[in-house]
């Protein structure tokens, strides 16, 4: 089933004000479909955006914060096998990474455009200022 956004909510997954996704709509960086009410970005479009918007950062860089537990995005990208599913999210600047059962994968619905929540749970966070 496709997935699609209000301008709002593609705002928020993207990291960006409601305007600046307007203003791609209207510059035709990101296509829009208005059937008698709020325009609808479509999620697969976004994911391609926020694949192209955030890309993973060259090692070493860093930034002067650090996330939060759980982070709300979009999946840009999922890759299966027989047994295993990698799943990719960008939320907001930050780029998450999951390797799970394939099972759980299919179970979730994981496709690129679909809104995901990653939780990480860790013994070890660095923390990095540059």
């Amino acid at each position: 089933m496709p997935t699609s956004y209000r301008i709002a909510e593609a705002a928020a997954l993207l990291g960006v004000s409601d305007d600046t996704v307007r203003r791609w709509i209207d510059g035709e960086r990101l296509a829009a479909t208005r059937d008698g009410g709020p325009a609808q970005v479509d999620g697969a479009d976004l994911a391609r955006l926020a694949g192209e918007l955030h890309a993973a950062p060259q090692p070493g860089a860093t930034r002067s914060s650090s996330a939060r537990n759980r982070l709300t995005g979009i999946v840009t990208r999922v890759v299966r096998d027989t047994v295993m599913a990698q799943v990719e999210i960008q939320a907001g600047p930050f780029r998450v990474v999951s390797l799970m059962s394939r099972e759980a994968a299919d179970e979730l619905g994981l496709e690129p455009g679909v809104r995901a929540v990653a939780t990480v749970k860790a013994t070890q966070v660095s923390v990095d200022v540059p």
